[in-house]
């Protein structure tokens, strides 16, 4: 790859109670924010850099520092909506699917069969489930406040400890507002 065509985007970790996240930006968007022992972080990384085209190294750009302050907001209970840009990148369907996860308020949850009837595809359940697990922008997109329709939370890329830390943070800080 030629210098030329190569892009670049800026990397760092960000420590959280819940362990650290890997947050990859340009100058404009954050592009991923994941937990660093996210199972496949490796390889999504590589794909990333493959399919962006993209030389990525340790930096700040102004999407990281935004979502590293906004991450110290949100875990100190004083962040309800994240917005820091995002540069979202999937299918068509998958894009839909979060944009109805960010629809689900904060202290919230919703079962993969109730996205899928928002979205006017009630069988479209176990395609919701995927694109929920491909989601690489943790957190913003709040795939963690999707559980199972009879009420047990799932799966969770990042684990499913955190998944019920995040709900259950999430909902004492709604009750401690209202």
């Amino acid at each position: 790859m030629s210098e030329s065509s190569t892009v670049r985007k800026s990397w760092i970790t960000i420590d959280t109670p819940l362990g650290s996240m890997l947050a990859i930006a340009d100058k404009e968007m954050l592009y991923l924010l994941e937990f660093v022992d996210r199972k496949g972080l490796e390889r999504g990384v590589e794909r990333f850099k493959k399919t962006t085209k993209s030389e990525i190294i340790a930096g700040y750009t102004q999407p990281i520092r935004s979502i590293e302050a906004e991450l110290k907001s949100y875990f100190e209970g004083l962040l309800i909506e994240f917005k820091t840009p995002l540069f979202i990148f999937g299918s068509p369907f998958q894009k839909r699917v979060w944009e109805e996860l960010k629809k689900i308020p904060s202290g919230e949850t919703r079962s993969y069969s109730e996205i899928a009837t928002a979205m006017g595809q009630p069988t479209a359940f176990r395609a919701v489930a995927n694109a929920n697990g491909a989601n690489r922008i943790a957190l913003v997109i709040p795939c963690h406040r999707v559980i199972n329709a009879d009420g047990e939370l799932g799966g969770y890329a990042a684990g499913v400890a955190r998944k019920k830390w995040l709900i259950n943070h999430e909902k004492q800080r709604v009750s401690t507002t209202h």
